[in-house]
């Protein structure tokens, strides 16, 4: 992606800090807590702010106080011994003391950790019992009693979190009594670190809220077309070729863990009891492996490490033997990194079109007396299988893998809905179930006008909270297969850190508590006031969690007579505006109803959690304007004229030092040799369009720029043009109205701009619906 785009993107979601806000809202919350304890009531603040929601508890008057003094009772146990010792470095960092730790438990002043075999709590349940002498948490297993230990961290104040001493702060929990176990086993977030890699520091980051919200697996996507992220030693091209990919623009993106790295985070996983699944894709999504060894594929190559987004028609080549003697020498190079008994194969979106060419495959298919391509899907997939399975591991793979027959051992992930996950626990086999239109964090969670770009979809934090993975097909005895859900982040269009985790946030905790908690014990709107210290911890862990943008109009509005501006956010927050060209704060102006306009104006406004932490800022430009005259012109061609030149142009200031220009004229028949010429190219169009009444009427499109009568209207210069997101309106009268399009055919970003469709679109103001100027409604 070009730097330009890059920094627009980082800008449009970059943090806000609100530390004085956020010290604000956790004294206020502080105070209460320590207003009930001194009075005996009970401080609902605290008691109702766990997250996943425990199944059981019952709350009580009072308040126990974690001291200096407070020992902190655990067994001599190595997995207990570290899980407390990441609780003291909590209250190391936050309060400026440790817990003593000691194996005998005296009569009063404790935080205890016992083993006790609960009945029926499984692996992963716990009892939590605070009253005046402590804290006691009883668990089976040591993964159960750190779940206790995160519980607890929830009932502290949230500065518990904060990586800096925190000064007045009394360490108290409120009374109460739980008894806690998950709904399903499997609760996990998947991270692409194929399109856009993040270093180790990130990724524990985010292994660290995992395991705050009692998270359990991370599913660690690490091939792809668009990057090979593994060190493989008897493969060193994977990484020296395979990592790196040239732009669009020219420059180059790589990057790769070596195994000490995979090592570093697999263990720092362990410690927080969340269980790490590797995914090495196959037998499609493979194209960065074939750019170092080409053999390997069906017609020999050579190829590049894919700079678009997509899906790649060059795979592995199932019909020669090398291909599987080189992937068993890859994963038995990876399964000694990842000690968790899951591994991941992909298996999705493999095109056929090669191995219906390829002799080799033919050959295979007779040999094997297979029916089609897609039985040969199968048969690759089944070999992998006995693979792992000398590894004694366990195979999972996108529904794609049930193509032709799905493997003896197979897990499913359930990605493309929810059939394949129905078909799969149906046959028998365990399933994850991770549908798009509720788990894919890489989806929209705001309107796509006013939000960083984004690969598509539309997924907010309501719906992510709302998904029940077993459909009314698998109740009763199949539910048993249903393992869980986890959070998909495919990171095409996360260009940054902190786009990651704008995308991921917070709808993974929504995820996290449909895992844990049971349907009955779930409520949207309860979750969401308990969300309201989650967000002071994420402000402690410097999370980029997303806050919904204030929606409804465009950045740039017109009016003749007055103006009106409604907005709206998806989670119904609290906005607050200026009108002076000042950021809006807590002292600005509160909006609650629609803003009148007479004359020209610039709005600033944004959205304020209860925290007192804001969204970005939008800016909308409000202009007074006299309707833009037509012109008297005769047309005679249908369509537009203008000029191109060949090269990669990246901004529209790089068009300036062309010398060689050459014409062209669109229309129907020639569309394709501006639109989606393979070639990159730059090119300024020039005609006119007809505006049927005289009105205010706003602009979309994905060009580059678009000019009417004149003036710069709709400018996605540098941008990654996948979605219109500058709208803007004018005045004009009813007539004949010139139009200049300027028109890039690069790649910013991994989005080429020849994949959008040669589309200006229109609507009067009021209207709900645009209109597409079509190549017929243009004339020269």
């Amino acid at each position: 992606m070009g730097t330009t785009a890059v920094e627009k993107e980082i800008q449009t979601i970059k943090s806000i800090s609100m530390t004085s806000l956020k010290n604000m809202f956790s004294v206020v919350v502080l105070a209460a807590i320590f207003a009930a304890c001194q009075t005996g009531s009970r401080p609902e603040q605290t008691e109702m702010a766990i997250v996943p929601q425990p199944n059981e508890m019952t709350t009580l008057d009072g308040c126990f106080t974690v001291h200096s003094t407070t020992a902190f009772v655990v067994p001599d146990l190595p997995e207990l011994k570290s899980a407390a010792g990441l609780i003291n470095e909590r209250f190391q960092q936050a309060a400026g003391f440790a817990l003593e730790m000691t194996s005998e438990k005296p009569a009063k002043n404790f935080v205890a950790l016992e083993l006790d075999d609960l009945a029926d709590f499984g692996e992963e349940g716990y009892e939590l019992a605070v009253d005046e002498n402590g804290v006691t948490i009883k668990a089976s297993t040591a993964r159960a009693g750190f779940y206790g230990l995160a519980t607890m961290l929830q009932l502290l104040p949230p500065q518990i979190e904060s990586q800096t001493l925190a000064a007045n702060v009394d360490w108290v929990i409120p009374f109460v009594q739980i008894r806690d176990q998950p709904r399903f086993p499997w609760r996990g977030m998947h991270l692409d670190v194929c399109r856009h890699f993040v270093p180790v520091e990130f990724i524990k980051k985010q292994l660290d809220v995992m395991a705050l919200f009692k998270m359990n697996t991370f599913h660690w996507h690490l091939t792809e077309d668009q990057g090979w992220r593994i060190d493989i030693k008897k493969y060193p091209k994977l990484t020296e070729l395979g990592s790196i990919r040239t732009e669009g623009d020219g420059s180059e993106y790589g990057g790769y863990y070596t195994q000490d790295e995979i090592k570093e985070v697999v263990a720092y996983a362990a410690e927080r009891f969340i269980n790490v699944v590797p995914e090495i894709e196959l037998p499609g999504h493979s194209l960065a492996a074939l750019v170092g060894y080409p053999h390997l594929s069906c017609t020999g190559g050579p190829f590049q490490v894919r700079n678009v987004w997509g899906v790649e028609p060059d795979v592995y080549c199932a019909g020669k033997e090398e291909t599987f003697h080189f992937l068993e020498d890859i994963i038995n190079e990876v399964v000694p990194l990842f000690p968790y008994e899951y591994f991941h194969i992909g298996g999705d979106e493999s095109p056929k079109d090669r191995w219906e060419e390829c002799a080799d495959c033919q050959k295979r298919i007779k040999a094997e007396g297979l029916k089609d391509e897609h039985e040969l899907q199968s048969y690759f997939v089944q070999r992998i299988e006995k693979v792992l399975l000398a590894h004694d591991k366990k195979m999972v793979g996108w529904d794609e893998i049930l193509e032709g027959g799905l493997a003896p051992s197979a897990t499913v992930m359930s990605w493309r809905g929810e059939a394949g996950g129905i078909e799969a626990a149906k046959q028998g086999h365990d399933v994850v179930m991770t549908p798009g239109n509720w788990v894919y964090l890489d989806h929209y969670q705001g309107d796509s006008k006013v939000e960083p770009v984004a690969i598509g979809g539309y997924t907010t934090l309501e719906e992510s909270y709302g998904y029940d993975p077993v459909p009314a097909d698998l109740e009763g005895e199949l539910a048993k297969h249903v393992l869980g859900t986890q959070g998909n982040v495919w990171s095409e269009y996360l260009y940054t850190p902190e786009l990651f985790e704008y995308r991921i946030y917070p709808r993974i905790i929504a995820l996290a508590e449909v895992g844990w908690t049971q349907k009955e014990n779930k409520s949207y709107e309860d979750f969401l006031k308990r969300m309201d210290p989650q967000f002071v911890r994420l402000d402690f862990h410097d999370i980029n969690y997303h806050i919904p943008l204030p929606e409804g109009p465009a950045n740039h509005m017109a009016f003749i007579d007055e103006a009106k501006l409604a907005f709206t956010n998806t989670r119904s927050l609290k906005m607050v505006y200026t009108l002076d060209g000042s950021e809006p704060d807590q002292n600005a102006l509160v909006y609650d109803s629609p803003l009148t306009f007479t004359e020209n104006a610039t709005v600033k406004i944004r959205s304020v959690l209860s925290t007192g932490t804001m969204s970005p800022v939008r800016t909308i430009t409000v202009e007074k304007q006299e309707l833009l005259p037509a012109v008297s012109v005769e047309t005679s061609h249908t369509g537009l004229q203008g000029k191109y030149a060949e090269g990669v142009f990246i901004k529209v200031a790089d068009l300036d030092s062309v010398e060689d220009w050459k014409t062209i004229q669109v229309n129907e028949k020639n569309l394709r040799t501006i639109n989606n010429y393979q070639e990159p190219t730059g090119a300024i169009l020039e005609g006119y369009f007809e505006i049927p009444e005289d009105g205010v009427y706003e602009f979309q499109t994905n060009f580059d720029q678009l000019f009417v009568g004149g003036r710069l209207l709709v400018n996605n210069d540098g941008e990654v043009k996948r979605y219109s997101r500058n709208n803007a309106q004018i005045a004009l009268a009813q007539g004949t109205h010139p139009v200049k399009i300027i028109y890039l055919n690069n790649n910013i970003g991994g989005f080429p701009q020849s994949w959008n469709h040669f589309i200006v679109d229109y609507k009067k103001a009021g209207d709900e619906k645009f209109s597409q100027i079509k190549l017929e409604n243009y004339s020269y």
